[in-house]
């Protein structure tokens, strides 16, 4: 059939073969507007009312999500683990929660108020940081922890922290660092309290606060985690911070601030090498 001829026309002359073999399905589709001199004669060879044919099916759709409304729960339950793992990191800090000891999420969720499923999210997450271990049919046993183990989370917070926070002495203006005061200041009034959770979180706080002047958020976050590991309890390792202990380290912060403020590297140097040698 020569292009553009009809169906109806009478049979094909076998001069000249330009359609597929009779076993192979002709495809057929209605011209397009603007479509190619091609495309038109290829639809020539097709019956005159292709249009007739029946559209081709259309695969399956998926479902579609449920409204909104209907997934408030899952945010629900997300806060609630949230809360949980917050309250579960303050009673590892505290001591609460002992090294060595096997704790249920039966038991856990009773102390919160709460059922065992957030307990045992979050402590899946703390098994995913090195905190606890899961104790098969029983519940989480808290990893004990030598001196060492601490003396190498030390060496590492002060190969992160130490050139980033001499880096930014020399390029921060004094007005940026002076921002960092009520930070500084929250610190101390957190060892006043006496409470390690409570000066723990304020101590990241004020380390992250400084780090962020870097503009790395992966270092910031790779720093706080690594700082938060320090700050769990030990095994065999000395006694308990004191409340003098917790004030003089928080000191420590007021001074590096008012080294930065005044642009003193050496005093800077001294002070951050002097805040990593123990546990900060």
């Amino acid at each position: 059939m020569q292009p553009g001829a009809q169906s109806s026309a009478g049979p094909e002359v076998p001069r000249v073969r330009t359609a597929p073999p009779a076993a192979a399905p002709v495809v057929r589709v209605p011209a397009q507007p603007g479509a190619g001199g091609a495309e038109r004669g290829e639809h020539t060879r097709t019956h005159a009312h292709t249009h007739a044919d029946p559209a081709p099916a259309e695969p399956t759709r998926p479902p579609a999500p449920p409204p909104l409304s209907r997934t408030r729960p899952l945010v629900q339950r997300s806060s609630v683990r949230g809360q949980v793992l917050a309250a579960l990191r303050a009673a590892l800090v505290a001591g609460e929660l002992r090294p060595g000891e096997v704790y249920s999420g039966p038991a856990l969720g009773d102390r919160f108020g709460v059922s065992a499923t957030p307990v045992r999210e979050a402590m899946q997450q703390l098994a995913l940081e090195g905190a606890v271990e899961v104790v098969p049919n029983r519940g989480f046993r808290v990893v004990e922890r030598a001196p060492r183990e601490l003396a190498e989370l030390a060496e590492v917070r002060a190969l992160i922290e130490v050139p980033v926070m001499l880096r930014l002495a020399r390029t921060v203006p004094a007005e940026r660092w002076a921002e960092l005061r009520p930070q500084a200041e929250a610190t101390v009034r957190a060892a006043s309290s006496g409470c390690r959770a409570t000066y723990a979180e304020a101590d990241r706080a004020f380390h992250r606060a400084v780090l962020a002047l870097s503009g790395n958020e992966q270092l910031v976050r790779i720093a706080d985690d690594v700082h938060r590991r320090a700050q769990w309890p030990l095994v065999g390792g000395p006694a308990a911070r004191g409340r003098a202990d917790l004030v003089a380290d928080a000191h420590e912060h007021t001074a590096l601030l008012d080294a930065l403020i005044a642009g003193d590297t050496d005093m800077v140097r001294t002070l951050v090498a002097e805040h990593f040698t123990g546990t900060r």
